[in-house]
């Protein structure tokens, strides 16, 4: 009986075994397709680690701004979060890579840059930045030019108009051709389409129709433009103090979860067209002959701001290259 009750007594007084918490921030809207793929990586890492890990999203700005979510992960307010790789800017200006006009938009490349080389000096870069980067999520090859007034066919159609830019860099190659592009975060650019700021947008099919462009903007021109990755980072001291077994499948869940946006954001720019159609937008194609002009044009002044900004720029497109 005594020993019943000592036994009893240790029971209760035993701590509640710790769950760990994992929060994500992001800046995407609940049907964007990275949001989706979210949640398939929540429910794989609740049921590798049996519910020891609780993923947790929070999408569509809901707990930091774009701009906040690397000082916020970085100094340990969330454990993680997701980015356009654009947003570096000139924080890190090897991260823009990807959005110089016209280079990258093969899609056995795409799939070859998580683990790459190339994909290992932006993590390290990342790493001296305060961040751990776990997984690099493929979002657009496929590029929307917007507008509301008249459709932006040729480079002359471009002259003059305020359109969407990401930061410096990659706007180097609007401004070439007598554009007027302003930086501004993708979940900003609807209000500034609806009260005139912009009279363009600039984003990825899907998030054209997510983000209901359609509302705003009677035309869109479709180009393969260049393409974009969102990329989850973690913060370090958090992910240092997780069992082996826990950092292993929260690694294991983003890997299977880079491969699973391949096919996901494939199809999602497939139906976009027909979504934006439907809703009433005038979409054209860009022919063959209207890329060659736009990458004559545009591709050098981005590469030369690019590789005058970014220290190891010039090492990392021949990295690229080697994909």
């Amino acid at each position: 009986m005594f020993r019943s009750i000592v036994v009893a007594s240790l029971v209760l007084a035993a701590p509640a075994l710790a769950q760990t918490e994992m929060r994500i921030s992001h800046q995407v809207p609940t049907a964007h397709h990275l949001h989706k793929m979210l949640e398939g990586f929540k429910a794989d890492v609740e049921k590798t680690t049996a519910g020891a890990v609780k993923v947790a999203i929070h999408p569509n700005d809901s707990l930091f701004k774009a701009a906040e979510n690397h000082p916020a992960v970085a100094r340990g307010a969330v454990e993680a979060a997701l980015s356009v790789n654009f947003q570096w800017g000139n924080t890190i200006p090897e991260m823009n890579i990807t959005t110089i006009p016209y280079l990258i938009a093969d899609l056995d490349r795409i799939k070859r840059f998580p683990g790459s080389e190339a994909a290992k000096l932006l993590e390290a870069k990342l790493e001296q930045k305060g961040v751990k980067n776990v997984g690099w999520y493929y979002i657009t090859r496929q590029s929307i030019f917007t507008s509301g007034k008249k459709p932006l066919v040729t480079l002359e159609d471009l002259k003059g108009v305020k359109i969407r830019g990401l930061n410096a860099i990659s706007d180097a190659g609007l401004a070439a051709v007598g554009a007027a592009p302003t930086p501004m975060a993708a979940p900003e650019v609807y209000n500034a389409l609806q009260s005139g700021l912009l009279d363009a947008g600039l984003t990825d099919l899907s998030a054209a129709v997510s983000r209901r462009f359609y509302e705003v903007q009677k035309f869109g021109t479709v180009a393969p433009y260049f393409s974009v990755y969102f990329h989850m980072f973690v913060n370090p001291a958090w992910w240092g103090k997780l069992p082996a077994a826990q950092r292993d499948a929260i690694a294991a869940a983003a890997k299977r979860g880079e491969e699973a946006m391949v096919a996901i954001t494939e199809a999602t720019a497939a139906e976009a067209v027909g979504q934006l159609r439907d809703k009433g937008m005038a979409i054209h194609a860009q022919s063959a002959a209207e890329t060659a002009a736009w990458k004559a044009a545009m591709q050098r002044p981005v590469i030369e701001a690019f590789t005058k900004a970014a220290p190891d720029g010039q090492k990392l497109m021949e990295l690229i290259s080697k994909l």
